[in-house]
């Protein structure tokens, strides 16, 4: 099925594949992440963790972790009303799956969810749109609904302001890599997010997903050490990278 296909079908895992290749037309190493983050789930708090998928956009993280681990449980909380569409379709009789629309910038948002405590908390791509003093609130939020024992696990991009022409360097590269790619056919956000708009299904929901986030908004995406020093700040008691790439860096925080 092509992505021109999408846009006359509820075909949700059509959604699925289209986004991801959207997705690794930015990030072609994203699924090496997911592997690593997935492999110290395990290693951390084993095989059949309650898992909490925060902004969980479709549901990329929960569909690889119940694959991996079936008697895994996953609760999905997001605001976009379009991904969640996708995640509602996607996981539709799964009772291993709860989704919950909440916005992470609500100080409230933990009431909305279905436990009061996970084992792990993952999240990827998501939290580079919020700036420092909201992020920082929404870590110590984190802490408290992570058990003691447990993870949290962000991966997303990390900018070291200290190493401008290494970052410079990677930029271009990337840059080049994703018009090359371009040229094959793949489409980027933009284009994606035009499909989604012709779908009679996700018409509505993307509408209203632009009323609440407009096209694209980024926050400061501070550094790997920012992140580390206010996550132990806020009750992990360890936190530092357990993967990275030129231009991510998946952390985890152990309570």
């Amino acid at each position: 099925m092509t992505d021109a296909d999408i846009t006359t079908t509820t075909d949700w895992q059509a959604w699925q594949r289209s986004w991801d290749r959207q997705q690794e037309w930015y990030l072609p190493d994203r699924e090496e992440r997911f592997r690593i983050m997935l492999d110290m789930v395990e290693a951390v708090v084993g095989t059949a963790p309650r898992v909490l998928d925060l902004a969980c956009g479709t549901g990329t993280i929960t569909a690889r972790l119940l694959a991996r681990f079936p008697d895994a449980t996953s609760t999905g909380v997001d605001l976009d009303p379009a991904l969640l569409a996708i995640a509602e379709g996607t996981f539709a009789g799964d009772g291993r799956v709860t989704l919950v629309t909440a916005d992470l910038k609500d100080p409230d948002w933990p009431a909305r969810l279905p436990h009061d405590a996970y084992d792990a908390v993952l999240t990827a791509t998501a939290l580079h749109w919020l700036h420092r003093e909201p992020l920082a609130d929404l870590y110590g939020q984190v802490a408290g609904l992570v058990r003691a024992g447990g993870v949290f696990m962000n991966a997303d991009h990390m900018i070291d302001e200290s190493t401008p022409r290494i970052n410079a360097a990677e930029r271009a590269q990337r840059h080049a890599r994703m018009e090359q790619a371009r040229e094959t056919g793949v489409i980027g956000w933009t284009e994606w997010w035009q499909l989604a708009a012709e779908d009679p299904v996700l018409a509505e929901p993307t509408a209203r997903r632009y009323e609440i986030y407009g096209d694209h908004a980024d926050g400061d995406m501070p550094s790997v050490q920012w992140h580390a020093s206010v996550l132990r700040e806020k009750g992990f008691g360890e936190a530092r990278p357990v993967w990275c790439s030129p231009s991510d860096t998946l952390l985890l925080a152990l309570k």
